[in-house]
């Protein structure tokens, strides 16, 4: 096995940070962001638990200043729930999986 080509180069989301875990820059590209987001809401946010909005930007803020950019694209990105109100977010199960294939807990 000498050189392998991976027919699209997925680049390790690891690359995007910096020594000091932060985030160099949030990437344009949206296959890019979109495994950036992944891995920061498995990171950064546990799942069935509310989070008050200035406990998300506290989050956000330990990987990047532009906390108001990266919380919107959790949100929009479907990573994070917000209440209609604003004032909670909540972390969802992975926005791919097919028709929410994860069976609920009793």
């Amino acid at each position: 096995m000498t050189s392998h080509h991976s027919a699209a180069p997925s680049r390790p989301v690891v690359d995007l940070f910096s020594a000091d875990g932060r985030l160099k820059a949030i990437p344009r590209k949206p296959a890019r962001r979109e495994a950036l987001l992944a891995h920061l809401a498995a990171r950064l946010f546990e799942t069935g638990r509310d989070y008050r909005e200035p406990e998300v930007n506290q989050a956000l803020l330990t990987v990047h200043e532009d906390f108001p950019a990266l919380r919107r694209y959790l949100v929009v990105g479907g990573f994070l729930a917000r209440t209609k109100d604003g004032a909670a977010y909540r972390r969802q199960q992975q926005p791919g999986s097919p028709g929410g294939a994860i069976p609920a807990v009793a």
